[in-house]
């Protein structure tokens, strides 16, 4: 089940949906058909389905819910344990060069906890704990800012090819009759 803006429920929503599953499991017990169960609780007949699925393979509490399968992977302990390390730098880690890259800190997490995350998890997990994506400014050492701009001005200018004036059954908005 998916929530608008990435949001899940609320203690309250969360308890009165484990309580919408309690009275579902009741109707089994009752023999109520799948259909009547659905709209008495006001839920998909899919989910009616599935829950009974459930509570024939583990009674009533196959039917409880197992909670988000979005929760954190890791505790507070080890996201501060990943931190420091994160801190130490890549070449701490083995990498070649100082750029920590999602792959990297994916690589990171799985041999320092034995937990899988995708790129797109270790982003959300990062920005969750307040980590920033950031990308180095690259200027060479040597670079000469004016003279950068003089051959904008003096050299650009003659080397980039001129524009084509616009002619009739080109693009032009203006014909030579509209003018």
């Amino acid at each position: 089940m998916r929530y608008a803006q990435g949001g899940g429920l609320t203690d309250a929503e969360r308890a009165a949906r484990e309580r919408i599953r309690q009275q579902a499991v009741e109707r089994f017990e009752g023999g109520e058909q799948n259909r009547e169960i659905a709209a008495a609780l006001r839920v998909s007949v899919r989910s009616v389905e599935r829950w009974r699925r459930q509570w024939r393979e583990g009674g009533a509490a196959g039917v409880a819910s197992k909670g988000s399968p979005g929760r954190p992977k890791l505790s507070d302990a080890q996201i501060g344990r990943l931190e420091r390390e994160l801190e130490r730098g890549p070449l701490a880690h083995g990498w070649q060069d100082q750029r920590w890259t999602l792959a990297r800190v994916k690589t990171l997490i799985g041999r320092l906890f034995h937990v899988s995350y995708t790129v797109e998890g270790t982003w959300v997990l990062l920005k969750r704990h307040g980590w920033s994506w950031q990308q180095p400014a690259r200027r060479a050492i040597e670079r000469d800012d004016a003279a950068v701009e003089l051959w904008k001005k003096d050299t650009w200018s003659r080397v980039r090819a001129p524009r084509q004036p616009a002619t009739p059954g080109s693009s032009s908005r203006t014909k030579p009759g509209n003018r």
